[in-house]
């Protein structure tokens, strides 16, 4: 059984609502509605992409975010959006660059890299003239 969020609404009436908000949705990439409802368009519209697209991202086909609180009743408001879409609110980040492995060197490369390397030894003069 799966679960679901209700929204305080007969089946009927909520299954009506989430059908034409993931309608909205496609037709216009980017919808604001409220948090409690954006989250349950965001779960209907990934399955539907998932549905019509070949598989080449593992899920996550559309972004919550979140914008401000509704003045007549104080409800926390969202924009659901899709990504990777022109226009976006907020870009995708792009994939962090992997740090180059190091090399474990072998002694004798070391030896001869410290010899090369190592800053010049100062010899001790001797002033004989005091």
């Amino acid at each position: 059984m799966t679960k679901f969020r209700k929204l305080n609404r007969p089946t009927g009436h909520r299954m009506s609502m989430l059908r034409t908000m993931v309608s909205q949705l496609v037709k216009h990439e980017r919808i604001e509605t409220t948090v409690a409802k954006a989250k349950e368009v965001r779960r209907l519209a990934d399955n539907m992409v998932q549905l019509g697209k070949e598989v080449d991202r593992a899920g996550g086909y559309t972004r919550l975010l979140r914008t401000r609180i509704r003045v007549g009743d104080a409800a926390p408001m969202a924009y659901i959006e899709f990504i990777d879409r022109e226009n976006e609110l907020r870009q995708s980040k792009p994939p962090t660059p992997q740090p180059p492995q190091r090399v474990p060197l072998d002694p004798w490369t070391r030896s001869r890299l410290t010899r090369q390397f190592a800053p010049p030894k100062e010899e001790k003069s001797t002033d004989s003239d005091n």
